[in-house]
């Protein structure tokens, strides 16, 4: 990847998650800029990013979906899914900043209009709910904890139904067998799955949930074990010099629980020392 320039696509999109309480709306829109604000840019090399308009959130259902916030999700999507085509035909790699997970789509959306691709999809949670293991009809559901389900045709057809087919091949590794072989032999599994189809392009999807919430509690959904800042850091500086990697999509950071901006000062030094040029 070397020479490429990296270009930043704000996505301040929440429209994935619920209240975590009444009265509650999720904080995540406001990721990109505390990002900003702590250097993220500079620590990145890159120059001035797309700033999409934050979408509109609500709590309760719209007409015809069982998705929350699911008209205007498939909207803001479809118009993240041109900025990272754009971003692509010019050869630059796109660096998405969330917002919430489900701006996952519109990435690989866009990125697919250049031929098939893969995922490497690094989170603390499976997000892989759908309708073959819950009932959809009892509950309003919230995307961020189904995108990876949605992207590979997995549920309702207003967030499955993107140009392209989906063709899945899953090779999983959970938080326990990660820590477990340790992050070496996490990279060398994830090569070998990307090295089963060579000729083919794929991105990176981190969500920040992935570290332990002792390390990264501004997340909805805290969790431990995670993965430790280095071991990550290993894993990811493994797979962003591939040449075919043509983006990475970074989601669920919230600033709101960071009021001093210490865990986005940690994230922004995280990303400053990976490969992205």
């Amino acid at each position: 990847m070397s020479g490429r320039t990296v270009q930043v696509i704000a996505a301040p999109s929440n429209l994935g998650l619920r209240p975590l309480r009444p009265g509650h709306e999720p904080g995540t829109w406001r990721a990109p800029d505390a990002l900003f604000d702590a250097g993220l840019l500079e620590a990145v090399g890159a120059g001035a990013p797309i700033a999409m308009a934050r979408p509109a959130w609500k709590p309760g259902p719209d007409p015809g979906t069982r998705l929350r916030n699911g008209i205007a999700m498939r909207a803001f999507n479809l118009a993240l899914a041109d900025h990272v085509d754009a971003t692509c035909a010019r050869g630059a790699f796109a660096l998405v900043v969330g917002g919430d997970c489900s701006i996952l789509l519109g990435a690989l959306a866009g990125a697919r209009r250049h031929g098939p691709l893969a995922l490497v999809h690094v989170d603390g949670h499976s997000d892989f709910r759908h309708p073959g293991n819950h009932d959809p009809a009892s509950t309003l559901d919230a995307v961020a904890g189904m995108d990876l389900a949605l992207a590979t045709g997995r549920g309702e057809a207003l967030m499955t139904d993107w140009p392209d087919v989906n063709d899945t091949d899953i090779e999983r590794i959970d938080v326990f067998t990660a820590d477990g072989i340790g992050p070496h032999a996490v990279l060398a599994r994830a090569r070998s799955t990307l090295g089963a189809v060579p000729d083919q392009h794929f991105r990176v999807h981190l969500d920040v949930d992935v570290l332990d919430a002792a390390v990264m509690p501004a997340v909805d959904s805290p969790g431990s074990p995670g993965i430790a800042p280095d071991d990550l850091a290993l894993i990811l500086s493994g797979l962003l010099p591939d040449p075919r990697c043509a983006g990475m999509t970074v989601t669920v950071f919230d600033p709101d629980l960071d009021p001093d901006g210490r865990y986005a000062r940690l994230l922004v030094d995280l990303l400053g020392h990976l490969p992205f040029h």
